[in-house]
């Protein structure tokens, strides 16, 4: 298929689908366990961390020091993929805070996961061009797609389409079953047991996150903006040990785009039933958006080929 050339600097919202400004109240306080089964741990290798949390004015008013586990995949002599534990637990899903709400984030709704493992960090230039070096599967790949070059920035400027095409060659190089993440899943890991808008607390800063610090969400002060890609891992983890989750670049899911979370699964599940099958959905909004875009809730959809500049990917194993 040919690839469609739908490039923009504008935010998402040319589309109608981006969500509108949120409140900046707290969110139900959701539950989830702490961690794998002792017996997977074993199998894994761990990192420590630290997840500043701040306050409304971006002051930091608590740092706390966790653990991760992950297991690593080479992919080629210069690049390796590390995936994170995520643990199974539940949380509410969508906006809940007692100000202005956007229908695309409600109702507000629990739901249940399963253990998972996603991907510290978007899917990087130079993980792309290993597995696109891989035997095709359904469609072909670029080796260079992205607008924002550099091989430890995230790829930008691939559809859907290849994403998918990505997880397969992926899958059938690592006998691993690799995958787009639902949107639960992505929400459930960017929150990371947060129950705030942001997984840094009630607000972003310009050292938290990659996003358009032109404008603020709370109280927090302004500062420069870089209108482009940065490297992944310039900003620190959630809870959970994952990177980038707010900014940088949207991030594709598996779900077809639906308006609102009426009907929506409760136990994780990739979201197809009545969806718009052009469209499909994205999550973490982009280094061009402002902080609302970016916080934990919200959601936007785009054509599942499309391509832009502020769109990448991560995956997820189950």
């Amino acid at each position: 298929m040919k690839r469609r050339r739908l490039i923009q600097y504008a935010s998402l919202s040319g589309l109608g689908l981006v969500c509108s400004l949120a409140p900046q109240g707290l969110a139900t306080t959701l539950g989830r366990s702490e961690s794998h089964s002792k017996s997977t741990k074993d199998l894994l290798s761990s990192f420590e961390f630290e997840v500043p949390i701040v306050d409304r004015r971006g002051q930091e008013v608590d740092r706390q020091t966790r653990q991760a586990h992950f297991f690593s995949t080479e992919l080629g002599e210069t690049s390796s993929l590390t995936m994170v534990a995520i643990p199974e637990g539940r949380f509410v899903m969508g906006e809940t805070s007692n100000g202005q709400k956007s229908a695309q984030e409600l109702p507000a709704h629990w739901v249940a996961l399963k253990p998972f493992f996603m991907s510290r960090y978007p899917i990087t230039q130079a993980q792309w061009q290993a597995v696109a070096q891989l035997p095709q599967i359904n469609r072909p790949l670029l080796a260079q797609p992205a607008h924002f070059v550099g091989a430890d920035r995230p790829v930008e400027s691939v559809s859907w389409l290849e994403a998918v095409e990505f997880c397969d060659r992926l899958s059938h190089y690592t006998s691993k079953t690799y995958r787009l993440p639902s949107e639960s899943e992505w929400e459930y890991a960017c929150r990371a047991g947060m129950s705030t808008p942001f997984a840094t607390g009630l607000t972003l800063t310009s050292e938290l996150a990659n996003y358009n610090t032109q404008f603020a969400y709370a109280a927090e002060p302004a500062a420069a903006y870089l209108p482009e890609t940065t490297p992944v891992g310039n900003f620190g983890s959630n809870a959970f040990g994952l990177n980038d989750m707010h900014g940088n670049v949207w991030e594709w899911c598996a779900d077809h785009w639906h308006n609102d979370y009426k009907g929506a699964p409760t136990q994780g599940q990739v979201w197809i039933k009545d969806g718009q099958s052009a469209l499909r959905s994205l999550r973490g909004g982009s280094w061009a958006d402002t902080p609302s875009q970016v916080r934990s809730a919200s959601r936007s959809g785009y054509p599942a080929d499309g391509l832009n500049r502020m769109i990448g990917f991560r995956v997820v194993h189950v």
